[in-house]
């Protein structure tokens, strides 16, 4: 079932062809995410994201996919994420009527939705009006300037900011691009002219098209993780769509012994047949460096049931409760989570500094995975533009002669 999994997830076998204008976004659509964090002690999330999947993957290529060829494009799912253009479908059907068309998992958040929209119409209509000249940064918009505090430090939480969310949940408005790191906000008919006439799915075409994107980017999945996962929290009735889908023959459900019989999971009816391949003795292992919000460890619940991986982001923990570092990233070789690095870029002298290696109580101990771990590394220094790969002293010692 690991197997499965990780190479739904793209991160099993022979590294892919290289990275195109058609391969990124069909990879995107596939997860059918990426998620986006732009923290980049290391590097952003989303990029490392698609560097562990992809060969020969460059920055600037997702920069030409979001901003100019615009087949990918920035919305809340609800998670600030990277989606495909080609599904703009599934995501309008969520935004028409937001945020009456928020399910009932959402309870308090949908009725503070309306709340707020209900008392704010003019300023949802000025500042759609602003933009009809052009994008705008947060702090180019009239009213989030007169929120500054006397600290010269803008509130995060303006009311500006506030209905550029639910204007981006709604469709109005989107992310069309950054400058100086920043977002820059504008009409959804201007970045993207004629999406909103994409055909209307039903409540029920959006639970079927999702449970089905989700259970397929899994490998297997419970509808705890299948809610969680895609499109996280806004199924109107997950349970009767899985039913169905297996009354059509389109899921079934599979029992995983090492679970439990309560263990209710699902398998996508296109996929059976990959499940008992990947048992073979032909499948390949490789090694990934996996970053904090990578799409696998995107449930640690799931993550620790499914891998036996107990993984904590410790870059939101005060520095005295982190076990493993700053910005941790997991090893995966083949279907096991078998480690952790510590890793910092530092730019001014373009060196990629490691300043741990953790190993799993029963990681291998063998030369090809130590080789392969080095190898990786190396790799991603070469990705960052580093020159240089230092490691500290703490390394196991049984990797130590290749990590040196």
């Amino acid at each position: 079932m690991r197997r499965l999994t990780v190479t739904k997830q793209h991160l099993g076998g022979k590294r892919p062809v290289r990275a195109t204008t058609t391969s990124i976004p069909a990879l995107v659509r596939e997860l059918p995410y990426v998620q986006w964090d732009p923290v980049s002690i290391v590097a952003p999330s989303h990029l490392l994201s698609l560097w562990s999947r992809l060969s020969d993957f460059r920055p600037a290529q997702l920069e030409r996919l979001l901003w100019k060829d615009r087949s990918l494009f920035l919305h809340w799912t609800p998670i600030a994420s990277i989606v495909a253009t080609q599904d703009y479908p599934l995501y309008g059907s969520l935004m028409r009527g937001y945020p009456d068309s928020l399910s009932n998992s959402w309870g308090a958040q949908r009725a503070a939705a309306r709340a707020f929209l209900a008392g704010r119409a003019e300023l949802r209509k000025k500042i759609l009006n602003e933009l009809r000249d052009g994008p705008l940064q947060l702090g180019e918009f009239d009213d989030h300037r007169r929120t500054k505090r006397s600290d010269g430090e803008w509130s995060p939480g303006s009311d500006v900011s506030l209905m550029l969310f639910h204007l981006s949940m709604s469709g109005d408005v989107m992310v069309v691009g950054h400058r100086g790191g920043q977002n820059l906000w504008g009409l959804r008919d201007h970045f993207l002219p004629g999406v909103d006439g994409a055909s209307t799915m039903s409540e029920e075409e959006v639970d079927g098209e999702a449970a089905q994107r989700a259970i397929r980017a899994l490998g297997t999945a419970t509808p705890t993780e299948i809610n969680y996962y895609f499109v996280r929290g806004r199924y109107w009735n997950l349970r009767s769509t899985l039913a169905r889908l297996e009354a059509e023959a389109t899921i079934h459900r599979v029992a995983v012994k090492e679970l439990g019989p309560r263990d209710e999971r699902y398998v996508h009816d296109r996929d059976v047949e990959l499940l008992d391949s990947v048992g073979a003795s032909a499948w390949e292992p490789r090694l990934s460096l996996l970053p904090p919000f990578d799409n696998l460890l995107a449930s640690t619940a799931r993550t620790s049931r499914i891998f036996g991986f107990e993984y904590v982001r410790e870059q939101f923990l005060p520095k005295e409760k982190r076990r493993f570092g700053t910005y941790v990233l997991p090893i995966l070789w083949g279907d096991r989570l078998i480690g952790r690095i510590d890793p910092r870029l530092d730019k001014a002298s373009r060196t990629l500094e490691i300043n741990a290696v953790h190993a799993e109580p029963n990681a291998p101990r063998d030369r090809e995975v130590a080789a392969g771990l080095r190898e990786t590394i190396a790799r991603l220094g070469s990705f960052l533009g580093a020159t240089n790969v230092r490691y500290s002293a703490r390394v196991p010692p049984a990797w130590k002669s290749s990590l040196g």
